[in-house]
């Protein structure tokens, strides 16, 4: 069985901001074959409403089974972080796949990535549309690229955006699905209520500029665009990015996946961290100049997760000795007071982050195979969906 211990809340205050997360070590070993391996997952770090609680955490559960399946069934951490990322993906109260944000034309346009521990290969997309499951056609990328060159002498592309990506997808059996199929009735009402509150900033900003030019403003005292763009929301629901999964299976390889559907009202063609290099995930196995491997997965505002390449400085930091020391102040020199970040009023990100290692009793016996696995998660923002499960356990957490 699973030995948990040490398992404490990190309540530390990094910033101005909501930071918050949880620790555990966690022996995992087996016998005779015995299944194991580990995976975490995010619904995405923002605000997710206490109405809609329930399915947030539904679906973190049933992400966590399916990677969990697949690594009872002999699969290796790729595929299960791919299994986790689809259920993600396949959810309506998730912005990625199904049910993304849409973008000013009314559009879906999403990201995703997915890196290899062992090989450190890497795939991703970008501002994809007409694909059910982007993290598919990154996984695809990622799988195309360990085939060698292709004709010609030509590098095959791990990363591919908009049309080309959608193109590529099809061209390589993954079945293109429409805007409308993946457009859900809640990220169509809240489309439709950011429009109008657009045009509503508009008009407010153009008399505004009339009345600086000497011109009558009937619009009486007029209030700040900023009021106006919020007014009368309950809560920004809507405020949610990047879900994604961290996975160590049964020989220690670890893999990231992420996938979003990207800001409300993106500009079209925009293109967030769930596809950059080193700012969506990172995995990376130990080697000789590292003594743990580790797996990375972010959320929150693209933009700040970019400029700060925040996924593969938390994986530098992991190699410490204290995991939750170094992620604390990994959160706060390289994002919250990054210089790359300087001016920035509201820094926005969160980060789930596994590390193992080999544990020192199956180094002594050949029968025994075990691993130290630790995993941790930190945020700025006002929530954090997460949930977990070892391949020994009867239900995810």
């Amino acid at each position: 069985m699973e030995n948990l211990e040490n398992s404490t809340d990190c309540k530390e205050t990094v910033s101005p901001l909501n930071n918050s997360g949880s620790i555990l070590n966690s022996t995992v070993s087996h016998h005779d074959g015995k299944a194991m391996g580990f995976v975490l997952v995010h619904a995405g770090a923002g605000y997710h409403s206490e109405s809609k609680a329930k399915e947030y955490k539904h679906v973190c559960k049933r992400a966590c089974q399916r990677a969990v399946d697949r690594l009872r069934a002999g699969g290796l951490a790729l595929e299960a972080v791919t299994a986790a990322l689809i259920e993600l993906e396949d959810s309506p109260f998730t912005n990625a796949g199904t049910g993304s944000n849409l973008n000013l034309s009314g559009e879906i346009e999403c990201d995703a990535s997915i890196m290899d521990g062992k090989s450190l290969n890497y795939g991703a997309v970008g501002a994809l549309s007409g694909i059910k499951n982007p993290v598919l056609v990154a996984r695809r990328l990622l799988s195309e690229t360990q085939k060698g060159k292709l004709s010609a002498g030509r590098i095959p592309p791990c990363f591919l955006v908009g049309k080309g990506a959608e193109q590529w997808a099809i061209s390589h059996g993954i079945p293109a699905c429409p805007t409308e199929k993946m457009t859900t009735k809640f990220s169509l009402s809240g489309y439709k209520r950011n429009k109008r509150k657009m045009e509503l900033a508009e008009q407010v900003e153009t008399k505004r500029k009339r009345q600086s030019c000497g011109h009558e403003n009937d619009f009486g005292c007029l209030e700040p665009v900023g009021d106006i763009m919020v007014e009368g929301e309950e809560n920004n629901s809507a405020c949610l990015d990047t879900v994604g999964a961290v996975v160590v299976d049964r020989d220690g390889n670890v893999a990231a996946a992420v996938s979003s559907g990207g800001l409300a009202m993106k500009h079209p063609g925009r293109v967030g961290q769930a596809a950059h290099y080193g700012c969506g995930c990172w995995a990376e196995n130990a080697r000789d100049v590292s003594l743990y491997s580790t797996a990375v997965s972010t959320s929150g505002s693209g933009e700040h997760l970019i400029r700060t390449m925040l996924a593969r400085e938390c994986s530098t930091a992991m190699q410490a000795e204290n995991a939750h020391q170094a992620l604390l102040e990994a959160m706060q020199n390289k994002f919250i007071s990054s210089p790359f970040l300087a001016g920035e009023d509201c820094v926005l990100g969160g980060v789930i982050v596994l590390r193992c290692c080999t544990c020192g009793e199956a180094q002594r016996s050949e029968d025994i195979q075990a691993l130290l696995v630790e995993f941790l998660w930190s945020h700025t923002t006002e929530s954090m969906c997460v949930g977990y499960m070892s391949a020994q356990d009867s239900k995810p957490r």
